[in-house]
């Protein structure tokens, strides 16, 4: 049973684990031995128990235990023993501190995005397709655009369970009174950006609050995943090259933030709410749609709106949404223990195979075998944005990058004043861009 290791890989190891080591010294005796706890208490196993690091809370995380509960049933040779760990920076920094200190859990999840800043420092395993094939998962079997992101310098670092693009979900009673409802039930296609508007305008004097609901206060997030999609919609790139400036097409960026910024006028969208205040409004019955992510479909079946969903409408000519993927990954073993490993592409092997429930909180997956199945096309809205996988894009590729990142942060830190309109949206890009050029001057810790 071969393991796939590569002379690429371990080489670049050390430098990463002495910087994440200096770094948990500087935490001070009580705190680095809290956080370190963090990192092996719940989570240690005994025997041939394999510890599952995880960052899904609330229904995801509810789903997920359903879905380790069904596998272990099917493997009394071992038993999976999951940690739930605080999303974002948290969950990331006691991953990373973990696998440094030789500590780390069998299995994690991370999100697609952000496996490119880890992999090149020895912190995970690429994953062996060979011994994988064995459990009948295999390249063919994912969405092409999901697998060419499993792979960093050649080789397969992540397993993705799913895609979860940013989507439209719009309210079918609305949209039938403003006459933009087909009578398939489908939204009206619309592909001009000022006809849109319109649209939306019609989807305001029915609710008599909002056309849209798209909260972003605070969120560099919400942020940058409506730019990002309608930056990429015009057919433009975004290219983080360290050292170098970065690569982007500044009027591109400029028009997409001016057109965000006429979504938020107080009658399309309200100027300044956060997601919260987005999602009661859209469950509430107060807009017409809904900018979310999939995550959000629970949420608002269970508000019993009369509801459907579609990826964002095609505006400026090139479809294309952004999203992210909860993946599966192997934290380095400084000791392999190499039935632990098998045992760890096998629980994989039976979620993905699995993961139709999980597509019923929304995300799709990205095994193709469950998105093909008539199951899942029987689902609906989700079968409705299923295609929006073969458009997703994620993050610009950078250590810095990806879901919970600082990146995201930056975009907020000078971008939300602009979207506040106080400040020029001129000012606003070229400020984040100034930000990202200081980041990609500095060299990558690893």
């Amino acid at each position: 049973m071969g393991f796939l290791r590569t002379d690429a890989v371990r080489p670049t190891a050390m430098s990463r684990r002495q910087l994440l080591k200096s770094g948990a010294v500087l935490l001070g005796g009580a705190a680095s031995a809290a956080a370190l706890a963090g990192c092996g208490g719940p989570a240690s196993a005994v025997g041939n128990d394999l510890r599952f690091w995880h960052l899904l809370s609330g229904g995801d995380g509810i789903k997920m235990q359903s879905m380790i509960d069904r596998a272990n049933r099917k493997t009394p040779d071992f038993d999976v023993t999951p940690t739930v760990l605080a999303w974002g920076a948290p969950y990331y920094t006691k991953l990373a501190m973990a696998s440094a200190g030789g500590r780390p859990p069998e299995i994690a999840i991370m999100h697609a995005s952000r496996v490119p800043g880890y992999a090149p420092g020895g912190l995970l395993d690429p994953w062996d397709m060979d011994l994988m094939s064995q459990y009948g998962v295999t390249e063919e079997q994912f969405n092409s655009r999901i697998w060419e992101n499993s792979k960093t310098n050649g080789h397969v670092y992540s397993l993705a369970l799913d895609s979860h693009p940013f989507i439209a979900m719009y309210n079918t009673e609305v949209a039938d009174q403003a006459s933009l409802l087909e009578s398939s039930g489908q939204l009206t296609e619309i592909t001009d950006p000022q006809v849109f508007l319109e649209a939306l305008r019609e989807m305001q004097k029915v609710t008599g609050v909002h056309g849209l609901s798209y909260g972003y206060l605070n969120d560099g997030a919400q942020m940058w995943r409506l730019f990002y999609t309608l930056y990429l919609q015009h057919g433009a790139e975004m290219i983080l090259d360290p050292g170098r400036p970065v690569q982007a097409d500044r009027d591109v960026a400029i028009d997409c933030l001016n057109y965000i910024r006429s979504l938020l006028d107080d009658t399309i969208a309200t100027k300044s709410g956060d997601i919260g205040t987005g999602v009661a409004e859209f469950a509430g019955g107060d807009s017409g749609m809904f900018f979310t992510g999939v995550w959000e479909l629970p949420t608002m079946q269970d508000a019993g709106i009369a509801l459907n969903a579609m990826p964002i409408p095609t505006l400026f000519g090139t479809p294309a949404a952004y999203a992210d993927s909860h993946s599966f990954v192997l934290p380095h073993q400084s000791t392999l223990d190499e039935q632990k490993r098998d045992h760890a592409y096998e629980f994989v092997a039976r979620i993905l195979k699995g993961s139709l429930s999980w597509a019923e909180a929304g995300h799709i997956p990205a095994y193709q075998p469950v998105v093909n199945s008539a199951e899942y096309k029987a689902l609906e809205p989700q079968s409705n944005y299923a295609d929006a996988a073969d458009i997703i894009n994620y993050d610009p590729r950078a250590w810095f990058t990806g879901s919970g990142s600082d990146f995201q942060s930056f975009f907020a830190e000078h971008v939300q004043n602009v979207f506040l309109r106080r400040k020029p949206v001129e000012a606003g890009w070229d400020d984040f861009i100034d930000r990202i050029n200081r980041v990609l001057s500095k060299p990558n810790p690893v």
